[in-house]
C-alpha cells in the first residue's frame, strides 16, 4: 500500500483547509519545495499536490510553486486542481508531473477524460470528492449532482483505472478515513482506489492496510503530517510491512 503525503497550495503557500472550507485555512509553510524534500527524505515514494486556487477558479495558478517542487525531488508527483483542458494536461505532464488528477472536469467535461485517457492512459486519474455520497466540484463549493459510484462507473467506461476518493466531511478533521465508502466504490467498480481525508494517526493506517487486497491502493495524508500527529516513516513502515 502506498503512503502519499499531500501538499495543498494556496497563494504559493503550503496550507490545509478544514472540510474544504477556504475560510478555515492554516498556513504551514511558504516554501513548498522544502516541504516536498522533507517528505521525500522520510521515505515517501509518491507526492500528491493540489492547486487549491486552481480548483476554485478553474485555472492553474500555482505553476511556479509546482515547478519548484518537481525540480527539487526525484519521486513522482501527481497534481490536481484547475486542470480543465488537454492543453493544461499536456503542459503539466511536460513539466515533469507524473499523473494528472481530473476532478471537476470529470463531471463537467467527460469527453475530456475520455480523450485524455486515450492519449495518456494511466497518467490520468479521476479525483472524486464527495459530500454525503454526492460529488462536489469547483473547489468543493458546487454540487456535481451525481453520486460518487455513478461517476466512477462512468469514468471506468472512459478508460480510467484509478480513483482518488475523498470524503469532504472527513477532510482535515483527523477523525479517520471513510473506509466503508471507499470500499463500496472499489467493489462497485473494480477500480484502484486511493483514499483521502481524515487520517489522524497510525491506527488509521493500520485499518486502511487491512483492505489493501480489496482495491485500496494507497492513502493520502495531509494535516496529520503537518501537526505531527502521525509519523510519516512509521506510516510507510506499516503500509509496506504491516507493522
Amino acid at each position: 500500500m502506498l503512503i502519499i503525503p499531500a501538499i495543498d497550495l494556496r497563494n504559493g503557500n503550503v496550507v490545509r483547509l478544514f472540510q474544504g472550507n477556504f475560510d478555515k485555512e492554516t498556513i504551514f509553510s511558504s516554501q513548498p519545495d522544502e516541504v516536498a524534500i522533507r517528505w521525500q527524505s522520510y521515505g515517501a515514494k509518491f507526492l500528491h499536490i493540489v492547486d487549491l486556487d486552481g480548483a476554485r477558479i478553474g485555472k492553474s495558478t500555482n505553476i511556479e510553486s509546482i515547478k519548484s517542487i518537481v525540480k527539487a525531488i526525484q519521486i513522482p508527483v501527481e497534481l490536481g486542481g484547475g486542470i480543465r483542458t488537454l492543453v493544461d494536461i499536456e503542459k503539466i505532464l511536460a513539466m515533469g508531473v507524473n499523473r494528472v488528477i481530473l476532478g471537476s472536469a470529470a463531471v463537467q467535461s467527460p469527453v475530456l477524460v475520455r480523450e485524455a485517457c486515450r492519449l495518456f492512459n494511466e497518467r490520468i486519474v479521476v479525483g472524486i470528492d464527495a459530500r454525503d455520497g454526492i460529488v462536489a466540484t469547483d473547489g468543493w463549493e458546487t454540487s456535481g449532482k451525481i453520486s460518487a459510484i455513478d461517476l466512477a462507473k462512468k469514468m471506468k467506461g472512459f478508460g480510467i483505472k484509478r480513483i482518488v476518493y475523498t470524503d469532504i466531511s472527513r477532510d482535515g478533521t483527523g477523525e479517520g478515513v471513510n473506509i466503508s465508502s471507499a470500499l463500496e466504490l472499489a467493489k462497485a467498480t473494480g477500480l484502484k482506489v486511493i483514499v483521502s481525508g481524515g487520517v489522524g494517526n497510525l491506527d488509521d493506517i493500520r485499518e486502511i492496510k487491512k483492505h489493501e487486497r480489496e482495491g485500496i491502493e494507497g492513502v493520502i495524508i495531509g494535516k496529520a503530517l503537518y501537526t505531527n500527529s502521525l509519523d510519516l516513516e512509521a506510516a510507510i513502515n506499516i503500509a509496506e510491512k504491516g507493522c
